[in-house]
């Protein structure tokens, strides 16, 4: 039961809703249990961003999930095609050699990402840090409130 309802999930509110209709239209009762269903859970209640990000979370990871199973059941996706020697010994070693290079360029374009994500964490500490030294340095004085100044001593 829990698998129907999570596949519902996956097409979102216009689902649960075209499914209550339907339930209407071929017996009300199946229709008012839908209705009742669908408040119980608290689906129809609230369109936040909420329902959207669970919506997506859950279609990626089942998405995942049968690609992981698809690659598992190809025997020929991924590297073991580009791997597999086609006969001709000079275009094999070539290939080998540019995925090499394209593999050692991969990865010091990610050290490169990693530096300047690091550089940039540092500028933006030393900002913060900087900062705090300057309202520290200023000590208690504290900027004096909108309107004019410090309001009248008068009881309220």
């Amino acid at each position: 039961m829990s698998d129907v309802v999570a596949r519902i999930d996956d097409f979102g509110r216009p689902a649960w809703i075209a499914l209550m209709v339907i339930g209407f239209i071929v017996f009300w009762p199946i229709g008012l249990a839908i209705l009742a269903y669908l408040l119980w859970s608290g689906r129809m209640m609230g369109c936040g961003r909420h329902d959207f990000d669970r919506w997506r979370d859950r279609a990626a990871a089942r998405w995942a999930k049968r690609r992981e199973r698809w690659e598992r059941s190809s025997p020929c996706w991924g590297a073991h095609v580009a791997m597999r020697p086609t006969g001709n010994r000079a275009f094999d070693e070539y290939r080998a050699e540019a995925l090499r290079r394209l593999e050692e360029e991969a990865q010091e374009f990610q050290s490169f990402l990693e530096r300047l994500r690091m550089a940039k964490d540092r500028a933006e500490f030393d900002d913060f840090m900087r900062e705090r030294r300057n309202r520290a340095a200023g000590g208690g004085q504290h900027e004096p409130p909108e309107g004019g100044g410090a309001a009248p001593d008068r009881p309220a």
